[in-house]
């Protein structure tokens, strides 16, 4: 079986032409369509026959001008690096795979372009970093990184089994595609949760699974962002956003942060969303020994010996509350905010040790002066627990109302 939709390979083909073009010939003769890339920032020396340096470069916002005539190499891969994923995204229904070849500069330049592609479609990339954190690569998308084992600087013995293992991988992965039999003709609904809120999110999806695929993410800041790229890649079709605890992690400097992009996916995209402000009352830090010592006097909470919880401060709920009222007012379809008045956590219920009323009725007052309500956008307070049946009841019938 062969792919209609081509096999992109992506580099800097002025100084790792003859990987990228071995790669190149490889998926050719597994009947795999191939284009080259270039992202060459020095002198552009692309394949014959494929997509150039400068027509990549020209996708960024200032123009070629801004890669390919930058004085300084950093600031010239950066360049290109953001015009690349810009290119990416205008081409995505051109590309059936990606294959990337590159060291830590060549890795920089392809990643923010694999990353502007949708979830699902094929995307390798042999990097001479892949055996480190990559989680500033991959972000919240399907990338595949592979070890180089060698630097990716010639062909030998090591290289040619490590690219041809590439080559043949996404190869299958390309041809494999057809036959995935997805088997569900149900609308997708994307779901955040988090320990402390599982009972809410396990009542709504077991009321909505008939009807609906219900996709959980885990709110650990990359499930954040991964939820908000299938949104964005309208890979679903609502979204149930119980927990918003990676807000948390951003204002006060936790290790589960979302970043400052959580929820512009609602100003982005017309999606029916129904939310709450579940687990906003603790911040996430690793061992005990991790915790800041400006926050050596705060109520901290041990969930294991790899986690450390703090409880969030009226204060800092409050700017909380107005930021996350702001992100909600520029949503462009329709959305309901439920608030549980009982608590937002099962820590923050009475008897726990983040049972807080007073930081509770802070994030709550300042969302209600900050939020503007009309006929699509609407607050809602019911006197329950988050984790309550009946307010997790609630958020199901608002789902349902506007979807």
């Amino acid at each position: 079986m062969t792919t209609t939709q081509a096999a992109y390979v992506v580099g800097t083909w002025d100084t790792k032409g003859e990987e990228l073009a071995y790669a190149s010939r490889l998926l050719e003769a597994a009947g795999i369509p191939v284009v080259g890339l270039d992202l060459s920032t020095g002198a552009p020396a692309g394949p014959a026959e494929g997509v150039g340096a400068a027509e990549v470069a020209a996708h960024h916002p200032r123009g070629a001008h801004a890669v390919l005539d930058a004085s300084d190499r950093g600031e010239a891969v950066s360049a290109m690096a953001e015009a690349f994923a810009r290119w990416s995204a205008a081409h995505a229904e051109e590309i059936g795979g990606m294959l990337g070849l590159g060291g830590s500069g060549g890795t920089a330049l392809i990643a923010p372009g694999m990353r502007a592609l949708g979830v699902g479609v094929p995307k390798l990339l042999v990097s001479t970093v892949a055996s480190g954190d990559v989680s500033a690569y991959v972000g919240p998308c399907d990338i595949a990184m592979l070890y180089s084992v060698t630097d990716v600087a010639g062909l030998n013995r090591i290289s040619r089994r490590v690219i041809g293992n590439a080559a043949h991988g996404l190869a299958g992965m390309m041809q494999g595609a057809g036959n995935l039999a997805l088997d569900d003709d149900r609308p997708a609904l994307a779901l955040s949760m988090f320990g402390v809120t599982t009972p809410c999110v396990t009542y709504c999806t077991g009321a909505l699974k008939e009807r609906w695929d219900c996709l959980t993410f885990h709110a650990t800041g990359t499930g954040g962002r991964s939820l908000e790229k299938l949104a964005a890649s309208g890979l679903v079709e609502g979204i149930l956003d119980v927990t918003l605890t990676e807000v948390c992690d951003l204002f006060a400097g936790g290790i589960m942060s979302a970043g400052e992009e959580r929820l512009d996916v609602l100003a982005e995209r017309e999606l029916p969303w129904v939310g709450s402000v579940g687990a906003l009352d603790m911040v996430n830090f690793a061992g005990r020994e991790t915790v800041p010592e400006r926050y050596a006097e705060r109520l901290l909470h041990i969930h294991n010996p790899q986690i450390t919880l703090m409880r969030t401060t009226p204060r800092e709920n409050a700017a909380m509350g107005e930021w996350i009222a702001a992100k909600l007012n520029r949503a462009r379809g329709p959305l309901r905010l439920c608030l549980p008045e009982g608590g937002v956590s099962a820590l923050d219920a009475p008897g726990q040790p983040f049972h807080d009323p007073e930081a509770d009725a802070a994030l709550f007052d300042a969302i209600e002066a900050n939020f503007r309500q009309d006929e699509g956008h609407r607050l809602l307070r019911f006197p329950l627990h988050i984790n309550d049946e009946a307010f997790a009841a609630a958020l199901v019938e608002n789902l349902l109302e506007i979807l």
